[in-house]
């Protein structure tokens, strides 16, 4: 008889199952919270040229084409106008909420000027500021030429 009631007392009783059953269940509800806010956090992209810390300072003026091409790679685009420019674009984006659009945080065009002898005549940073366009290192806007509207060739004709 005392075999019995040691094996009797042994077994859970159904209020202590429930018990855990229950703190089982909130703690899974807890981790799946936790998943689905996770998926929702912000995401960064980086498309285009990732400019290395430190490439620009590395740079000088008169440096060698050579040179522009060990410390920066190949650049995005070359342009040949009075010497060679290299242009390294770069565009970075992010959006808040997973399955938002993105919205441009940085956009950069790094535009390397040679003369002729192939040697860094000037360094430019262009980016957006304020929505213009603005260089970074010179801490200048570039101005075009004089922009004309389509009445101004009108108005031009008219006057004798």
């Amino acid at each position: 008889m005392t075999e019995l009631s040691q094996t009797a007392s042994q077994v859970p009783s159904p209020r202590g199952f429930a018990a855990r059953w229950r703190g089982m269940r909130a703690i899974a509800a807890m981790a799946l919270v936790c998943a689905a806010l996770g998926a929702c956090t912000g995401e960064q992209f980086q498309k285009g040229y990732i400019l290395p810390q430190g490439a620009l300072e590395q740079i000088p003026i008169g440096a060698s084409q050579d040179q522009v091409l060990i410390v920066m790679g190949t650049p995005s685009t070359v342009a040949t106008l009075n010497g060679e420019v290299f242009y390294y674009i770069s565009q970075r984006s992010e959006r808040k909420v997973a399955f938002m659009n993105q919205q441009v945080v940085d956009q950069r065009v790094i535009a390397i000027y040679f003369d002729r002898n192939r040697q860094v005549q000037r360094l430019a940073n262009y980016g957006l500021q304020d929505g213009k366009i603005f260089d970074f290192i010179s801490r200048t806007t570039p101005t075009s030429g004089q922009e004309l509207s389509y009445l101004t060739p009108l108005f031009k004709l008219l006057a004798f």
